[in-house]
């Protein structure tokens, strides 16, 4: 995180207290996880903004390393859901069980009661099963039988789905996306940090027990001593709340929002929740930058992961071999992006 310059009299005490929290958290990820901070900041950003975010990659990428150790960095709960073509929503939701012994119906909560909620592969579950956990994600609020629970605050939903195996899957409707706040896109490492990830992979050894020995993990090695507290959390959520955005910015976002729904290769644009989800994210990216207010560059740097997945291209536009990533890059260049924030198409 970038601070300015400036002496420690000149800034005020909480900006140093969140930027040493979200420092403190990224370096705690960096001793597990090797590169990937585009990543950490999308986590964060979602965290810091009470919205949901998928994560979309070839497995062995190190996603459910990654949210394991942003969970205990910050001392939150984690769980995991692998999503299946045979589970039941009652596996996330919860259900009630008859007690024998009292010959009443006991709440069993599920594994969706915790804060930070990876749900791997979700495209492998049925659409009621998916539709349960949307729901759930929209609301905050589960029902079992006729008992109406919250779920803990913060809860974040980190889902994953792998863009190249299509076998036994359900894609995610456009309605259903729309519901993710971020949709971010995880690309390979490049040489030197596959090479940092084998030079330490070969010295994580073994661990003994018994009368054998089982070979450590990333996941054995990993720091289970939190850096920071769910009270710094919710300070950094207020700071957000407090970064400055302005009209012009605001009318930035409407801009690009309606060119979504205006643009000659696009059957289905954005809907208002992508400007709320620009500006929000938006925010949070200038507090992990150290600003008090939002730039363009947020806007530009966010757009794909906010917009894309929201966006279908007609069929006119696929004959002719567009891409909806190649479109977005467009209409952002004519904004005034340059090619270094919006980046170069595949």
């Amino acid at each position: 995180m970038n601070i300015s310059a400036a002496s420690h009299n000149e800034v005020p005490e909480d900006v140093l207290k969140n930027a040493r929290f979200i420092q403190a958290v990224r370096d705690q990820v960096a001793t597990v996880v090797v590169g990937q901070d585009q990543v950490v900041e999308r986590l964060l950003i979602s965290l810091f903004t009470g919205g949901h975010i998928l994560l979309q990659g070839v497995p062995g990428l190190a996603k459910t390393l990654l949210v394991s150790v942003l969970s205990k960095s910050i001392d939150l709960d984690f769980s995991r859901i692998q999503f299946t073509i045979d589970l039941l929503p009652s596996d996330i939701l919860g259900s009630q069980i008859l007690d024998q012994k009292t010959n009443e119906f006991v709440t069993r909560t599920g594994p969706i009661f915790t804060n930070l909620l990876l749900a791997d592969e979700i495209n492998r579950a049925a659409p009621k099963v998916q539709g349960a956990l949307l729901e759930a994600m929209q609301e905050r609020k589960v029902t079992i039988g006729n008992e109406t629970f919250s779920l803990p605050a913060p809860f974040l939903v980190i889902a994953t789905q792998n863009p190249v195996e299509q076998a036994g899957t359900f894609e995610l409707p456009e309605a259903q996306l729309d519901r993710f706040m971020l949709c971010h896109r995880l690309d390979y490492p490049d040489p030197d940090e596959e090479r940092e990830v084998l030079k330490r992979n070969m010295k994580l050894g073994i661990r003994k027990e018994d009368r054998g020995a089982v070979v450590n993990t990333e996941f054995d090695v990993m720091q289970q001593q939190p850096v920071g507290s769910a009270e710094d959390l919710v300070n950094c959520m207020q700071a957000v709340n407090d970064i400055h955005v302005s009209d012009t910015f605001v009318e930035h976002v409407i801009e690009v929002i309606n060119r979504t729904r205006n643009h000659p290769n696009i059957e289905l644009g954005c809907s208002p929740r992508a400007g709320i989800a620009l500006i929000k994210a938006s925010r949070a990216r200038a507090l992990i930058q150290g600003r008090s207010y939002v730039i363009p560059e947020d806007l530009f740097v966010l757009a794909e992961d906010v917009i894309l997945h929201r966006i279908r291209l007609n069929y006119e536009a696929l004959a002719d071999g567009l891409t909806g990533k190649g479109v977005l890059q467009d209409m952002l260049r004519d904004l005034g992006a340059t090619p270094s924030l919006v980046g170069r198409e595949a």
